[in-house]
């Protein structure tokens, strides 16, 4: 038997490292299991759901051939809104919900914004979380400004699926190439096209050839490449897959590495189709001879929420106050989180299981309270997962003989040696686990359940005072109710009293929230003293105190003043563990509320490899910039990790400024199960909402060249950036559920973790200088300080990547790094680059630590050694500079540095000079490598 359970356990392991929110599979050559969602704030229209299959049949033919006759979407399930009229078509869903959506339909961003976009914020090779589609895009309102929809769906496919970027850049869409010409930022280059402004006055439009811009010597802000409407390239996807021609993925034969792409800074100037060719989709396909099939599609309308609670009474749970924290939480979750209309019935299991309630609708408060007197009163006997597991299924049968899409949320806080005999039935029922493990020996075998069934999984310690069981429950919202139902956590807090009796703090309400506010006090012994005040200043006092369970709780009737709650709450024990906790629904159904989702970039993990804390915060789909975030990691032993998480792209932080606040993990304590808690805090002036267009987008077409003369599009909506964009205070809780880390050594844990690779590498000529500036990283990646940097120069880019020992070295003597995250400054002259047609200096940075471990190469800055040559401008009278002609020669001074860094291109006057050695490789030996 222990041998068995060894194995259950590798098994469980193997699931939780190949999981994650989406259930998409490879079945042969075929995608299987995806989700297209339709948002319930979509008005009904079944063309929507007619265009999705038109685009996926398109699409999975296009995918076909761009990947050598080698995938395509075999079957694909789209989620209808239960506000969508029934229809006999429609089935019903088993674990397909919104959270596990792999594409949504739904309201753009903003008004007019209808551009297609993957919502992806790790690494190259990483996948993303979602594909985003508007109605009217998916209607083809848009396809002038796109392009065809299944073109496009395999755009953001590659994005979703292998973790490529795209091939344009918006910030830096031209770039001085080799050639000395200014070109379109673009991949193939092959692609060819018009650079123009494109203006319109008094009724008449015209182009007109783009001027230079004086200080970065590249082309106007308002000049658009215009690509010819006839083209015989066939690369990239990733650049425009709008063009006719174009049907592959660039590849490492025609991959431009000159353009300023996010694809080149993401991927280190990897082609699209390297990174894609290497995933595991490629591993083990062969190329089909015949096309395949066109997909399957099952649709899905929503239905109302039945949930069962199984509740673990055996005898452990007497211990550490475990059944009574079970039922503080448990009634918490039925009279504040479950949703209105749905069915909730409960069983109990020990050695055998009772149901206790069978389903009963929730339509108001007489119902939430006659399951809350259905909670264990008694703990005894041993532990039958099994039993409680059965016994939901005929809770749920009494209703429906079908039960696909039920969920069972079960606790338990104890092992059970015949849990897998039922994972099997577990499996083939349809119906949803959530699994909250409670204490140490909690059964591993059940996490498979939930990882099988799409269900969510949760770790409690019996330390009360951090909420977990209470953050387990709350979190437990509907995964596919409109957000405006949902219940929101604005707090939860938990302090242990002993000298000081006291527990004062704040509570903020913003405007977005406020419907169906509930506060929650829970205690250990006696129940304390509350005192609430609302922004006005007036007590609020009428608390229900429930003694049998240690808590006392206020609903605050219609909707919640905005503003700052203040309580106050008195031990009269010593010592005593108080909490409270406060959720709030949308105060307005058309006003999204902030919201905040946290997971861990693993569900499993094997020490030393470090994990990263993602803390997504926004509202609606739109990213909130300059919140104050923060995470909890606790072990199931009780210690907790308190980090602090950033949005400045550094470190763990792929993207600046997309809402995403993210942190690496390596403190880890001790083997077993941690849980990951969220706080995030907003101040008036620093919290705002993102006008920016979202990353990972399918380009905006401008326009095409059609028998040389330009045909436009209609202009892109933009957002006046002036618009008032701060938001008020706000505060949130949110639980990120629960991973595993196994072969921790015993402390103290030995330094095996590098600097973090250095991204935002920037820079700045000044006179006769050229000023870097980067985010310093830190001894253990992202934390600490580095001990040195070593700064290398090279005339190739490619050398300088995959020889960075051998290129020419900086003095960095006089540079003392500051802590991680906190901005770097360095400046030193150019000297000799030993090779010969040398156009672009390129520089990048490694950074040593104190066990001289060494981060991976920076992101490369580039310096051009030339002014670009524009296009002619025969309509204009405007001077255009051409490049010195003798600049390759020995000792020639180059008055003007053109500085192409990712995301920035800067040019200014340096006098300097540069000298370039003809002879290449051959420079004099008594000249050290160090150079400067």
């Amino acid at each position: 038997m222990v041998l068995f359970r060894g194995f259950i356990f590798v098994l469980i392991l193997y699931l939780l490292h190949r999981s994650n929110t989406s259930f998409i599979r490879l079945n042969g050559n075929g995608y299987e299991d995806i989700i297209i969602a339709i948002d319930p704030s979509v008005p009904e229209d079944e063309k929507i759901i007619e265009q999705i299959k038109d685009m996926v049949t398109t699409a999975s033919t296009y995918l076909f051939e761009a990947t050598g006759r080698g995938l395509f979407f075999k079957n694909v399930s789209i989620l209808i809104p239960e506000n969508w009229k029934e229809n006999p078509d429609y089935k019903r869903p088993k674990h397909e919900t919104y959270k596990h959506a792999d594409v949504i339909v739904a309201p753009p961003t903003f008004p007019g914004r209808d551009e297609p976009y993957t919502r992806q914020f790790t690494e190259c090779e990483e996948k993303g979380e979602y594909i985003h589609f508007t109605p009217d895009f998916v209607l083809g309102k848009k396809q002038n400004e796109y392009g065809p929809s299944g073109r496009l769906f395999v755009h953001e496919w590659a994005h979703l699926r292998w973790g490529v970027f795209d091939e344009y850049n918006e910030d830096q869409p031209f770039y001085s190439s080799s050639s000395k010409k200014i070109e379109a930022t673009r991949c193939s280059s092959g692609i060819s096209g018009k650079n123009r402004v494109y203006k319109c006055q008094g009724g008449s439009c015209y182009a007109r050839t783009c001027r230079t811009d004086s200080t970065t010597k590249l082309y106007e802000k308002d000049c658009q490449f215009f690509p010819d409407k006839v083209q015989t390239e066939k690369a990239s996807i990733m650049f425009m897959q709008s063009i006719d021609s174009v049907s592959e993925f660039c590849n490492e034969e025609n991959h431009n590495r000159e353009a300023p792409s996010l694809q080149n800074i993401k991927c280190n100037f990897r082609s699209s189709w390297e990174v894609i060719s290497k995933s595991e989709d490629f591993k083990n396909i062969t190329p089909l001879v015949a096309p395949p099939s066109p997909p399957g599609f099952s649709l899905l309308r929503i239905s109302q929420r039945i949930v069962c609670l199984v509740l673990d009474k055996s005898g452990s749970m007497a211990s550490s106050n475990r059944l009574n924290r079970m039922n503080q939480a448990a009634e918490y979750f039925l009279l504040q989180i479950i949703e209105n209309g749905s069915w909730v019935g409960m069983v109990h299991f020990d050695s055998s299981a009772t149901v206790q309630s069978e389903l009963i609708q929730i339509i108001n408060s007489t119902e939430r309270n006659k399951l809350v007197k259905s909670l264990p009163t008694n703990a005894n006997g041993g532990t039958s997962i099994c039993s409680g597991i059965r016994s939901a299924f005929e809770v749920f049968k009494k209703r429906d003989p079908q039960i696909d899409g039920s969920e069972i949320v079960l606790l338990t806080d104890g092992e059970d040696n015949t849990v897998s005999s039922c994972i099997e039935e577990v499996r083939q029922s349809g119906a949803i686990v959530h699994f909250i493990a409670l204490g140490s020996s909690a059964d591993q075998a059940v996490i498979e359940m939930s990882n099988i069934t799409g269900g969510r999984y949760y770790s409690a310690t019996d330390e009360a005072e951090n909420n977990g069981l209470i953050d387990a429950f709350g979190d437990l919202t509907s995964g596919n109710a409109d957000l405006s139902q949902k219940s929101i956590q604005l707090e939860s807090k938990g302090l242990i009293l002993s000298s000081n009796p006291w527990m004062n703090d704040t509570v903020i309400i913003d405007s977005t929230v406020g419907k169906d506010t509930f506060f929650l006090v829970t205690w250990d012994k006696q129940p304390p003293s509350i005192s609430l005040w609302d922004p006005s200043g007036a007590p609020i006092t009428n608390f229900t105190v429930d003694t049998a369970s240690k808590m006392a709780y206020l609903s605050i009737p219609e909707t919640a003043k905005v503003g700052i709650w203040t309580y106050s709450l008195q031990a009269k024990a010593n010592p005593e563990t108080l909490t409270i906790t406060v959720t709030s629904r949308a105060a307005n159904s058309s006003v999204p509320p902030i919201t905040v989702n946290a997971k861990m970039n693993k569900e499993i993990n094997s020490f030393p490899s470090p994990m990263i804390v993602y803390a997504e915060v926004l509202q609606g789909y739109v990213p909130v910039l300059g919140a104050n975030v923060t995470a909890y990691i606790e072990s199931q032993s009780g210690n907790t990790i308190v980090l602090e998480l950033l949005d400045n792209g550094a470190g763990a932080d792929s993207f600046k400024n997309d809402g995403v606040y993210s942190k690496y993990f390596t403190a880890y304590t001790e083997n077993g199960r941690y849980s990951l808690k969220i706080r995030a805090h907003g101040g008036t002036n620093s919290a705002t909402r993102s006008l920016r267009h979202p990353l990972n987008r399918a380009a905006y077409i401008p326009g095409w060249v059609v028998d040389g003369e330009i045909e436009v599009n209609p202009p892109r909506s933009e957002i006046d950036e002036d618009t008032q964009t701060t938001l008020e205070n706000f505060s949130r809780t949110a639980s990120g559920g629960a991973f595993v880390v196994s072969q921790v050594p015993n402390l103290p844990l030995p330094d095996l973790y590098p600097p973090s690779q250095i991204t935002d590498l920037d820079a700045t000529p000044h006179g006769d200088e050229i000023t870097l500036t980067w985010t310093a990283p830190g001894d253990d990646l992202d934390v600490g300080k580095v001990q040195y940097y070593i700064v290398r120069i090279s005339g190739s880019i490619l050398d300088l990547r995959d020889n960075f020992d051998d290129a020419l070295q900086v003095n960095t003597s006089d540079l003392l790094p500051n802590e991680a995250n906190f901005k770097e400054t360095f400046a030193f002259k150019p000297g000799n680059i030993s090779e010969e047609n040398v156009t672009h200096i390129f520089i990048a940075i490694k950074s040593v630590d104190k066990s001289n471990l060494t981060s991976k190469i920076s992101n490369i800055a580039q310096v051009a050694l030339f002014i670009p040559e524009a296009d002619p401008s025969p309509d204009e009278n405007y001077p255009n500079p051409t490049p010195d002609k003798n600049h390759h020669n020995s000792g020639v001074n180059i008055s003007v540095l053109v500085l192409s860094v990712a995301g920035s291109v800067i040019v200014v006057t340096i006098i300097a000079s540069i000298t370039i050695c003809i002879l290449k490789k051959r420079q004099p030996s008594n000249i050290p490598r160090t150079g400067f």
